[in-house]
């Protein structure tokens, strides 16, 4: 039998002079569909040493990381097993850490992350901290700080988690977080970054219509989650997401915003409707080729904006897949184009 060197775009042209460039472009797409991309929920990034990493949901918090935003290798997770505490909040805690944060304060990185189960509020923000995010480094080692906040059922109509932080104008620091029941509350911290500030300060800041006749136990019908408060051009925008995730091609997931001129609210829509109300304008959401997308973040990065979040792409079972997409302003409100959303592509590289 003849062997015969595998056809490359290099050989293409090289060995077969009548190839078309049909073809070619054929050989070209699958190559990019034979890749792997990167599969995550929840995402959130940082960039530290020349490097960015991407921080997801998943046993432990899994960590990816990048020198392009593209190309991404794994990069461990943050707890080998589980916080020591994570079965007495949510004794059916399947050991998946959900929807961490990523935040930098004087040299300390601190990782907030949720324990919980689906459709309860059993639920705890934690927190862990590391004095650098390069893996390969001496002093790398995450530190569990604890228990942050904790929701209790029908005492607390509120569920703890999807925290994320902001550093307000004054260099207060303080945590939005929420999901269904009443909506997203935001409570300040204290100069540690790991308690609540005392006397505690406690905002409602979104929230949608909820059926009164449901059992305060119940998540209920108000689906708004994942709030992200970006600051810019001296307005606060709190960015949310309407709807259900994590139901395949059955997911409505979509990115909604407000804005405030202080960071405890009052939020409103680009039509002045209150976020406590039930409003939000649509950044983005779901087409033909991605089913739904949601929880994201928002990040200045050497000079330009990015919305970070993950996408259910339809042709592939809707699998969540990372993007992180440029992000625009327009009379004071966020644009993010809807075709970015098929330019932006990941390759996942297993070392």
């Amino acid at each position: 039998m003849q062997f015969r060197a595998p056809l490359t775009l290099k050989t293409a042209f090289k060995t077969t002079p009548k190839i078309t460039l049909a073809a070619i472009a054929l050989l070209l797409c699958s190559v990019q569909t034979q890749a792997k991309q990167l599969e995550v929920h929840d995402p959130v990034l940082a960039k530290a040493g020349g490097k960015y990493y991407v921080f997801s949901t998943g046993p432990g918090i899994t960590i990816y990381q990048s020198g392009d935003l593209h190309n991404w290798q794994p990069a461990g997770r943050v707890f080998a097993t589980e916080p020591t505490w994570a079965k007495s909040i949510a004794p059916s805690f399947d050991g998946h850490l959900w929807a961490p944060d990523i935040f930098e304060k004087d040299g300390t990185f601190y990782l907030y992350y949720s324990v919980s189960a689906f459709g309860k509020n059993t639920s705890a923000i934690g927190v862990a901290t590391n004095k650098t995010l390069d893996p390969t480094a001496k002093n790398y080692q995450w530190q569990d700080q604890g228990i942050v906040l904790q929701s209790v059922p029908e005492r607390d109509h509120w569920n703890a988690i999807d925290p994320a932080i902001i550093r307000d104008e004054q260099g207060d620091h303080w945590m939005s977080f929420g999901s269904f029941w009443e909506g997203l509350k935001l409570v300040k911290l204290d100069n540690s970054l790991t308690r609540l500030a005392e006397p505690q300060q406690w905002h409602s800041i979104a929230k949608r219509p909820r059926n009164p006749a449901l059992p305060d136990g119940e998540p209920g019908d108000g689906a708004i989650e994942a709030p992200y408060i970006f600051h810019k051009n001296g307005f606060y925008y709190l960015f949310v997401s309407f709807d259900k995730c994590c139901r395949g091609k059955d997911s409505d997931y979509k990115i909604m915003v407000g804005r405030s001129k202080s960071v405890t609210g009052p939020y409103v829509d680009k039509a002045g409707k209150p976020m406590l109300q039930g409003g939000g304008t649509l950044v983005l959401q779901g087409d033909k080729d991605w089913v739904a997308l949601g929880h994201n973040a928002a990040y200045s990065i050497d000079g330009k904006d990015y919305l970070v979040f993950h996408a259910y792409e339809t042709a592939d079972k809707a699998l969540q897949k990372l993007k992180v997409l440029p992000m625009q302003w327009q009379d004071g409100w966020p644009v993010v184009e809807q075709q970015a959303l098929n330019q932006y592509r990941t390759t996942l590289i297993n070392k």
